[in-house]
């Protein structure tokens, strides 16, 4: 009876056109709003050589990659990611300890959180979102059995975040930790943990996140200054301080392509973490609304495509394609309640926007996995049908 509905339903595409269209438009859109926000800084900087396409053009070099890499993991079946997930796993614990030698890992600003490639560098934090994804995924359907178990199913995923957030916090790097827990947090969730025992891991996740903020001072500044940012807007408030001018400059409308003026030296980072500013102040209250349209779009849809899955009784392709749409949302509210002020100031990029090699290619990888997923669906389905 089951099966005779979705035939019913069984559709005549390959693959979700939604999915792909969202994504040549963030990625365009992307490539614009980098190149707008970072004329001046490439202009600026020796070691740019005062180019100032140079982000334009290594942030296209990045997306053709992340599009070719794309359609290799592409022609990846699930079940090979399924089985290589402990493996996976494993491998990117190995690259994040691997980031923390000295002489190996690159710091910037602080952070030691680069491995480099001489022609680019790796984040491993980044490809380690995916890897907690497809892991966590894999751990939820091996130990359905044991959801509502503290001992069995609860203990044992905890230990392994434990021990990948002391990793992350020794470069340091809390926003992917952050991350990465509401990965594998929702998850489990959607894999049927008990209500007692995820209400209790975010007890634990909140006390913890508090006790980092506090035992660092570095930490404790920017909760600070995202509280009063204009209390010392020179100091502890400056990136979130011109990130409010660069909003309020924008208003409905904004100022015009290319016509923003806080790029110009004033706000940090603006063709990273802080380009969605950039983009309020150019293209306004209607550019933002349509980018948050694009990713709730995009969000929806890994979450049909999820619901599919669980349809056809592939458990862990619908684990896998809710933990995507889970990972680009909470990322995506973190980067612009960290752009609007409403959330201290993180270390993230906006997915498929900002300028990053890392983030652009895994995210991509994600994209294709989420459509891999949808082919295999449709493909099932169609043989059903037949």
């Amino acid at each position: 009876m089951f099966y005779t509905d979705v035939n019913r339903q069984a559709p005549a595409a390959e693959y979700d056109h939604a999915v792909v269209w969202i994504t040549t438009v963030l990625l365009g859109l992307g490539l614009v709003m980098v190149y707008s926000a970072s004329i001046a800084i490439a202009e600026g900087s020796r070691g740019t050589g005062h180019q100032s396409a140079y982000y334009l053009l290594r942030h296209g070099v990045y997306i053709a990659l992340s599009v070719a890499i794309a359609l290799i993991v592409f022609q990846i079946p699930l079940r090979l990611w399924q089985q290589a997930a402990p493996y996976l796993f494993v491998l990117g614990l190995a690259l994040l300890a691997l980031v923390l030698v000295p002489g190996i890992g690159r710091e910037v600003n602080g952070s030691r959180r680069w491995l480099s490639l001489y022609f680019v560098n790796l984040q491993p934090s980044e490809l380690m979102k995916l890897f907690v994804l497809i892991y966590a995924a894999d751990y939820t359907v091996r130990k359905a059995a044991f959801m509502h178990s503290l001992r069995k199913g609860f203990l044992p995923m905890l230990a392994v975040m434990l021990l990948t957030g002391g990793l992350l916090l020794r470069e340091p790097d809390l926003g992917a930790f952050a991350v990465i827990a509401a990965i594998a947090m929702g998850i489990l969730f959607l894999g049927g943990m008990s209500w007692r025992l995820f209400a209790g891991l975010l007890v634990m996740l909140v006390i913890g996140f508090v006790a980092l903020i506090l035992a660092s001072p570095y930490r404790l500044q920017r909760v600070l200054g995202f509280m009063d940012p204009w209390s010392d807007p020179y100091g502890k408030g400056y990136q979130l301080s011109h990130a409010l001018i660069a909003f309020g400059r924008g208003e409905w409308f904004g100022v015009g392509l290319g016509g923003s003026v806080e790029k110009l030296f004033y706000l940090p980072e603006a063709h990273t973490d802080f380009l969605l500013a950039v983009i309020a102040e150019e293209l306004g209250f209607a550019g933002v609304l349509a980018i948050v349209l694009l990713f709730a779009w995009l969000v929806v849809r890994a979450f049909a495509i999820g619901r599919r899955a669980v349809m056809l009784e592939h458990y862990f392709s619908a684990l896998v394609a809710q933990g995507i749409g889970l990972w680009i949302g909470v990322q995506v509210i973190i980067n612009m309640g960290v752009n609007m002020g409403v959330l201290p100031t993180k270390g993230l990029t906006l997915p498929l926007l900002s300028f990053g090699g890392s983030a652009v290619v895994v995210t991509c990888c994600a994209i294709a996995l989420l459509l891999r997923i949808d082919w295999e669906s449709r493909q099932l389905m169609r043989g059903l049908n037949v």
